[in-house]
């Protein structure tokens, strides 16, 4: 049960790194790979103000707010320098790495004896059910993880909705038009390249803001834990894309939620079934190649037989 919890846990903490390559990928199509040291730059400045003695919830948005800065040079660097836009995401992660060591002052920061969000969740446990221990469904669960999954599916809901009300707002719906058609929106007289930057702003405060949390969770913040985090994102937002069957903004924002926690389930599946760890990233890329290819499949698949229905 415990294997379950934390495979839930995961999954919908990383469902905000797969909401922010959402928004870079799809709604922008601008293939942004600072996801990759953003997520890092996220847990190394929650986990050194943490360290510091600043409360947990200010140092995790200030986790955000550093992210919303290293997607915001990403977007100068392509929109306004012209850099090609895979390489300026390229250069702003090469330079996150050294930011992040220079931030945690070492490789890696432990937050095991530190007041976290995790360790105020466990008080909010004891409070709430006042016993150690619960049982769900036969299982024996700890009232930390019980209370564990109260919250962190509250708080991605609340991020979720608001995302979804922002982008239904009038600057929302111009960086969504941005994404569509940026021609036109030249042509309404707005800033594409202004547009993008917010919307990389965005995309990386998301993706930092779930290092933040992620951090908390381990216990720990290390200058490693960002590589491969965009092929886990963007297998996310595939998953969900192909479970939900659409992309309109909010079965999408739910498809991304929904893939994520469905990625990390089958994550820990394998894991338990006597995967090696250190093949991870490899079983990552194979699903993510497995959810490239798979709709393509079916389709051709389907075309197939109503060509053989017809003959």
């Amino acid at each position: 049960m415990s294997l379950l919890i934390a495979a839930l846990a995961i999954g919908f903490i990383l469902s905000l790194l797969a909401l922010g390559v959402y928004i870079s990928f799809r709604i922008f199509e601008f293939p942004d790979i600072t996801a990759d040291g953003s997520i890092t730059l996220g847990a190394a400045v929650a986990a050194v103000l943490l360290v510091r003695g600043w409360p947990p919830l200010t140092a995790t948005l200030m986790g955000g707010m550093a992210g919303m800065l290293a997607g915001s040079l990403t977007g100068l660097l392509a929109m306004r320098f012209g850099i090609n836009r895979l390489l300026a995401g390229i250069l702003t992660m090469t330079a996150l790495y050294s930011i992040n060591l220079r931030i945690m002052g070492r490789s890696n920061v432990p937050l095991m004896n530190e007041n976290t969000l995790m360790s105020e969740a466990e008080r909010l446990g004891h409070y709430l059910f006042g016993k150690p221990n619960l049982a769900v469904l036969g299982w024996e669960v700890s009232a930390h993880d019980a209370a564990l999954m109260l919250i962190v599916p509250a708080l991605i809901l609340a991020v979720s909705l608001a995302l979804f009300l922002f982008f239904r707002t009038n600057l929302g719906t111009a960086m969504r038009a941005t994404g569509d058609n940026s021609q036109m929106i030249r042509a309404l007289g707005a800033d594409d390249g202004l547009m993008v930057i917010l919307g990389l702003a965005l995309s990386n405060g998301l993706v930092a803001f779930s290092g933040a949390l992620l951090a908390q969770y381990q216990g720990f913040a290390d200058v490693q834990m960002g590589i491969g985090m965009v092929v886990w994102g963007l297998a996310s937002v595939i998953i969900g894309e192909a479970l939900v069957g659409t992309r309109q903004l909010g079965y999408a924002i739910t498809g991304s939620i929904m893939g994520s926690v469905l990625f990390r389930l089958l994550v820990a599946v394998a894991l338990r079934w006597g995967l090696n760890p250190n093949d991870l990233k490899l079983i990552t890329a194979a699903f993510v190649f497995a959810a490239l290819i798979l709709p393509k499949v079916l389709a051709s698949l389907k075309v197939t037989q109503r060509r053989l229905a017809r003959a």
